[in-house]
């Protein structure tokens, strides 16, 4: 079995010794391909030039090795009878989850007006909820989602999660499709989003979502640069309906010098960096995959390529 690996370059060598550790026999050859794609049976891929994975005629299965696949069906050439896996990896997970975290304490410690104090030397105390006091919404509480819950409500936050189809999780108030977006936004002072992108979900963090959050809410978003309209945010930050946001992904990245939302007070930006897939973690459900398929099994993880995730 041949298998394609294209991922960033300072992580080549990490994915090429997990591979070669964990799964013996495989041939692995790594992006620019050389030789006849017509050999190459899995694709283990982070944002592959479009008409790649169309040129190979013979690949039996596509595995992200991001939590996301947009990066993958934007190309309109995607084969689609081929299977595609999403990367479900603990190291990952723990990332978002740490990330999540701090992300809500920034905000409802109200840290951006002690940087700011502290930026112009003003001793200044500020009065801040404990987390018992504060409700945090969730949009997307899958694998991602599920963990940063849990994480919250160890913590003593109230949680809410929101999803397109009905959920149910432990000590978390649930709401789901259209119907239930209004309430749960209604009630979210700080607001997380971690949805995967599909054409639904694009633009989801825009005005018509600002407007029904409560006066002076929290925005994070560890979800996908297309998710928010920058406009829209700086507009809801101006008129004080948000009033911090911590911002990991961007319409462009990285981002230009000359966004305004570097310069915004209120605004934490970070590159990128939630959470980052950690070969020697990751390779465990990259391999059970390929058993899988080597094995006619159904697919853990696989994509539903109608819905985008």
């Amino acid at each position: 079995m041949k298998l394609l690996l294209k991922n960033e370059r300072h992580l080549i060598e990490r994915w090429c010794n997990a591979l070669h550790n964990r799964v013996p026999g495989l041939e692995v050859s790594t992006f620019p391909f050389v030789g006849d794609p017509a050999e190459v049976d899995v694709a283990l891929v982070w944002e592959p030039p479009q008409g790649l994975l169309a040129s190979m005629e013979n690949l039996r299965l596509v595995i992200s090795t991001g939590a996301g696949v947009d990066h993958i069906l934007r190309d309109p050439s995607y084969p689609r009878h081929v299977p595609l896996v999403r990367m479900v990896d603990p190291g990952l997970t723990q990332g978002m989850v740490e990330y999540v975290v701090m992300a809500t304490l920034l905000c409802t410690r109200r840290m951006h007006r002690t940087f700011a104090n502290h930026a112009n030397k003003v001793w200044q105390e500020e009065e801040v909820p404990l987390a018992t006091d504060c409700k945090v919404g969730i949009m997307g509480i899958g694998v991602l989602g599920e963990a940063c819950a849990s994480a919250l409500l160890g913590m003593g936050y109230n949680v809410m999660g929101w999803s397109r189809s009905p959920k149910q999780l432990d000590g978390v108030e649930t709401y789901h499709g259209i119907n239930g977006l209004e309430m749960f936004l209604n009630r979210a002072e700080v607001l997380v989003c971690l949805l995967p992108l599909t054409p639904e979900t694009e633009g989801i963090l825009g005005r018509g979502t600002f407007n029904r959050l409560p006066q002076g809410a929290a925005v994070i978003n560890a979800g996908r640069g297309a998710h928010l309209v920058e406009e829209d945010l700086l507009a809801a930050l101006e008129r004080g309906r948000v009033e911090v946001a911590v911002l990991d992904v961007f319409q462009e990245e990285p981002l230009p010098p000359d966004n305004p939302l570097w310069e915004h007070p209120n605004v934490f930006v970070t590159p990128h960096i939630a959470a980052v897939t950690t070969p020697e973690t990751a390779i465990f459900s990259v391999a059970d995959a390929i058993d899988e398929l080597r094995h006619g099994q159904p697919l853990s993880n696989q994509v539903d390529l109608e819905q985008g995730y």
